[in-house]
Parts: structure tokens; C-alpha cells; sequence
């Protein structure tokens, strides 16, 4: 098993509105800092997009009436990083819930690194979706 951390921040928006607006693939960029240096581009079964470090493809799932937003990660390390990610009604708002999974052979220092990056992410999420 691996270690992992989960982050949530609460959006004052109703969840269905802020799923439908948000579990789009192509709309990830415009907050998730690993996906934002270019537009994605749809390919196969996958997405992929230029992050910071190169090229990234993505996997998502499928639109649903849960507010599941998970996706796959593959920065051409060979192995997919499974990123959960939930839309959750909390009364007239929605809480935004991402795990971030701490990688094999990562240490301490890069495990803090991916946690604040989420947390920027979402702080950047909630600014789209609140001005």
C-alpha cells in the first residue's frame, strides 16, 4: 500500500453545476499546474498535453452522475499515477477532494512537493470557479 494524503477544499457552488462545469478533460488545464503549459489534445483513449517536465498523457474517467473525476497520470516513467479526485455536495457548496498517493522510492521532500502542488491546484480551481 502506499502512503498517501487527501486534500479538499470546499467551492461555494452547487456540486452538480461545478461537476458539469469542471469533469471535462479539456478544462483541467485551466487549474491543474501538470497539465497547463499547453491545451490537451485528445489521442486514443488518452489526452496529452506538455506539463513542466515534458509530455504528459492522461486518462479520464468516464462523465457520471457521482461527481468522479478520477484520472491516470503517464509521464513517460512507465508506470500511471491514479490521481481520485471527487466532486461532493456540502449542502448549497461542494468540497473538491483529490488523494495524492506517494510514489514508490519518493522521498519525504518530493511526497511535500506533490502534496503543495494539489493544494495549489485547487486553490487555483477555487479562484476560476469563484470570481
Amino acid at each position: 500500500m502506499l502512503p498517501s494524503k487527501t486534500l479538499s477544499l470546499t467551492i461555494p457552488r452547487n456540486w452538480v453545476d461545478l461537476y458539469e462545469t469542471i469533469w471535462k478533460p479539456d478544462f483541467f488545464p485551466q487549474w491543474a499546474s501538470g497539465l497547463s503549459q499547453t491545451p490537451l489534445e485528445a489521442e486514443g483513449n488518452h489526452w496529452v498535453a506538455k506539463g513542466p517536465k515534458g509530455k504528459v498523457k492522461v486518462r479520464f474517467s468516464d462523465y457520471n452522475p457521482f461527481g468522479i473525476m478520477d484520472h491516470w497520470v503517464d509521464t513517460g516513467l512507465g508506470r500511471e499515477i491514479y490521481m481520485p479526485m471527487r466532486v461532493i455536495a456540502n449542502q448549497e457548496g461542494a468540497d473538491v477532494v483529490i488523494t495524492v498517493y506517494r510514489q514508490p522510492f519518493t522521498g519525504d521532500a518530493r511526497f511535500a512537493e506533490d502534496i503543495a502542488c494539489v493544494e495549489r491546484d485547487l486553490q487555483a480551481l477555487h479562484t476560476l470557479m469563484t470570481t
